[in-house]
């Protein structure tokens, strides 16, 4: 069996080791794509794989159609709106994530991104502080439940919404569960994205609901850049000068914020959620192993599309 790592953004040595030593242990071939630059290379990289290891990679129809031979595709990582589902249970090709990975991480980013906002940008003029100010989790999944962690030890009051997460499950973690997502933006000073892009969420977070927000709100977004609707949200914030949005994920509208919003809008110039060194070896390997379950023992137990 052939194991393909097929990265664009590589990953780290430590980390390609630990693939290494998971998918050789089981007798298993490596073999590396590593800092492509055409998509002819991953075509030809995966027509005799057996499965393949992806980070933030394409995997459309075109890339299924050329790998006879695969057998499964993880994505290292919690979101998977890179792989074309469809297309891989038409081929019979199992997909799989790596969920909870990455979750501090991307936590931890999230509350850098707070700070960093409501003390201005670090522009030597007079912030706030976010203990006892109001939280609002946006999705309570892993990294809504590190979000929370974080936030209890810096005094904050939290709440959260989650149309898929029991709310016992919300109040076991001292966390108050709130009946949708209007009443979670009405009610809290700082809001944190973590909802998937999906058909349901994609540009989601739009005028109506961010508007809702109490004066002075700041919305971060370390999920995805498809659920937010740039249009109504450059007019909300020229609406209302209050409002402050960070993010991980540079807009389509990037430059249109950064020119009218100066010290009310930040972007990093890339996905940085999980680009920590820790979250790149936990996935890495994470990936190797559910890879040598699956064929070795048929475990589907990260599953993300139909058979």
């Amino acid at each position: 069996m052939k194991v393909l790592v097929a990265t664009e953004k590589p990953f780290a040595k430590v980390a390609i080791d630990g693939i290494r030593k998971e998918i050789e242990a089981a007798g298993y071939e490596l073999a590396l794509l590593e800092k492509y630059i055409e998509k002819q290379q991953l075509l030809d990289a995966v027509k005799d794989a057996n499965a393949v290891i992806i980070r933030s990679d394409i995997i459309d129809k075109e890339v299924l159609d050329a790998a006879k031979e695969l057998k499964i595709v993880v994505r290292a990582g919690a979101g998977y709106d890179n792989v074309d589902l469809e297309a891989a249970t038409a081929h019979g090709v199992c997909v799989m994530n790596t969920p909870g990975q990455n979750s501090n991480a991307v936590a931890e980013l999230a509350f850098g991104m707070m700070i960093m906002a409501v003390r201005n940008f670090y522009d030597g003029k007079s912030g706030t502080e976010l203990m006892g100010k109001k939280l609002g989790i946006h999705a309570y999944g892993n990294v809504g439940r590190n979000v929370a962690r974080i936030a209890k030890g810096i005094g904050m009051d939290i709440y959260a919404y989650d149309a898929y997460c029991p709310k016992e499950a919300m109040v076991a973690d001292g966390v108050k569960p709130v009946d949708s997502a209007e009443e979670l933006y009405a009610t809290c000073n700082v809001v944190s994205l973590h909802i998937p892009a999906t058909a349901e969420t994609k540009n989601s977070i739009d005028y109506d609901l961010v508007n809702r927000m109490p004066k002075n709100g700041l919305l971060v977004n370390t999920a995805r850049k498809e659920v937010i609707n740039e249009v109504d949200l450059l007019r909300l914030m020229s609406d209302r000068p209050d409002l402050k949005y960070v993010t991980d994920i540079m807009p389509a509208h990037h430059d249109e914020f950064a020119d009218h919003f100066p010290g009310r809008y930040f972007s990093t110039p890339k996905k940085m959620g999980a680009q920590t060194a820790e979250a790149n070896i936990n996935a890495g390997i994470a990936a190797a192993r559910q890879i040598v379950g699956f064929l070795k023992d048929g475990c589907e137990k990260f599953r993300v599309n139909k058979k």
